[in-house]
């Protein structure tokens, strides 16, 4: 059985991987999708987010704003620490409850904040790590998903550099050059571990 959990910052490639291992027969479990739907209206978190930031963090139908959310954010330590601690541990309960409730054999869980202690959390049997170079992450955030460049490169900041991942994974991806390339390195992987197709 394949538990695997794939470590990398915004823009770095996380879901064109997830893409590869789904084509395999993978499920995958996207924590950026969780972070999503926890904050919805309703939800425990989006009460907390609504407490600590104001309603000024809502949009007229009352859901998150999430850029208005990530300008508060991501460029003042504080606020992001503030965050963080609203978010993440409904996010990692969401996924723990996730995984215990599935039947499939291989799965993966797609972490762009991945810490050390997820293995055990999540019951992870290897971590691959996504490198890509920060200009090349801004690049495609920019050109692919609308970013604006400077809150791009102010996310990026705020996340682990490639070196700090690559030391707590067990296989480094680098994703610099055409995607094809990288579909190629990861099916390779992918049957490397004896999943099928």
């Amino acid at each position: 059985m394949l538990r695997l959990g794939i470590a990398g910052g915004i823009g770095s490639g996380k879901s064109a991987l997830a893409d590869v291992l789904e084509a395999h027969g993978v499920v995958v479990i996207d924590a950026d999708h969780v972070a999503r739907e926890v904050v919805e209206p309703g939800e425990p978190a989006w009460r907390a987010l609504v407490d600590a930031f104001g309603s000024a963090v809502l949009r007229i139908d009352g859901s998150i704003d999430r850029q208005f959310l990530a300008d508060v954010a991501f460029p003042h330590p504080p606020n992001l620490r503030r965050l963080n601690a609203i978010t993440h541990g409904v996010i990692g309960r969401t996924i723990v409850e996730r995984l215990a409730n599935l039947s499939e054999r291989h799965v993966a869980v797609a972490l762009p904040l991945f810490r050390v202690e997820h293995r055990q959390i999540f019951g992870l049997t290897e971590v691959w790590g996504i490198d890509v170079e920060p200009g090349e992450a801004v690049r495609r955030l920019v050109t692919f998903r609308g970013f604006d460049e400077n809150d791009a490169r102010t996310r990026i900041a705020a996340q682990m550099t490639n070196a700090e991942r690559a030391a707590i994974v067990d296989v480094v991806i680098p994703n610099n050059g055409s995607l094809e390339e990288f579909q190629g390195v990861v099916s390779a992987l992918v049957r490397q571990r004896g999943v099928g197709d």
